[in-house]
């Protein structure tokens, strides 16, 4: 019989309203109750409670949050969690432990480890991205298998105030990685498109943007006072309606949110069934 699989879920959204964490519980739900063999999972609330998963979970899924990815030393909570991906990838970098751990960085999660590793430029932005935005692929040479059945480009729900862009190839080829994609050419802006997913290595996969965003949440995100009045005031009213016309398309979010978190969860598995 094979070995329960373990799932770590890592919160780090600091007790701040969102629709991350339902939409990852979701798609965790969503997959046992589509497979024989259901996986174990556990939460954990990385930055107000400074909880961390041990060494003893199969696969870890670290969400988006809110703030700055770059305080570092500032905050206790970043230290450990530093500490934490550290022992992740000296644990995989040694030859003797077979069974392997498998990562998923969402946005803030994300920019924490590629500021950390120096795979890329971490700055904050000159304003907010927010809404549904094309994303371009450039795994082109080596098809990466969590985009399976997505388009070029696909659309994905972006949120973000800081971004990470100038990827340092030095540091790139020594960590094994590779940019997946990036985001759209702005041909009248004299700015450097920012990565919107890297392969860290052959055990970690993060992206920028939101995959596991979906329509549900995004319609109350939107639909919420606050954030409508924000849309409108900087955006304005066709703007507004396009991004409720795109959440509603099925080849947009939907394809991104039933693609990629749920198919890295089932290569992961499949992976771990055979080391």
């Amino acid at each position: 019989m094979d070995t329960p699989i373990k799932l770590a879920l890592l919160n780090l959204y600091a007790g701040s309203e969102n629709q991350g964490m339902r939409c990852l519980r979701k798609i965790v739900s969503d997959y046992n109750i589509s497979h024989d063999s259901p996986i174990l999972s556990e939460e954990f609330e990385v930055r107000n409670s400074k909880q961390f998963p041990g060494l003893h979970f199969d696969i870890y899924i670290c969400s988006g949050g809110p703030g700055n990815p770059l305080e570092n030393s500032a905050n206790e909570w970043e230290v450990d969690f530093y500490s934490w991906i550290d022992d992740l990838l000296a644990y995989n970098n040694n030859e003797n432990n077979l069974r392997k751990k498998y990562v998923f960085f969402v946005c803030h999660s994300f920019q924490m480890i590629c500021a950390h590793l120096q795979l890329g430029k971490v700055t904050k932005r000159r304003s907010t991205s927010f809404g549904v935005f094309p994303v371009h692929r450039i795994d082109h040479e080596n098809k990466e298998n969590i985009f399976e059945g997505l388009t070029d480009p696909f659309f994905a729900v972006d949120n973000r105030d800081y971004q990470v862009t100038e990827p340092n190839l030095e540091r790139i080829e020594w960590y094994g990685s590779s940019v997946l994609a990036i985001e759209k050419d702005r041909t009248h802006v004299p700015y450097e498109r920012a990565i919107m997913a890297m392969r860290i290595n052959k055990y970690m996969i993060g992206t920028q943007f939101h995959p596991e965003a979906d329509v549900e949440g995004m319609l109350i995100h939107f639909q919420s006072e606050e954030k409508k009045k924000m849309i409108l005031e900087n955006y304005g009213v066709e703007k507004y309606q396009s991004m409720i016309e795109q959440l509603n398309d099925p080849e947009k979010i939907r394809l991104t949110y039933n693609c990629i978190i749920p198919q890295f969860i089932d290569l992961s598995v499949k992976a771990l069934h055979h080391d």
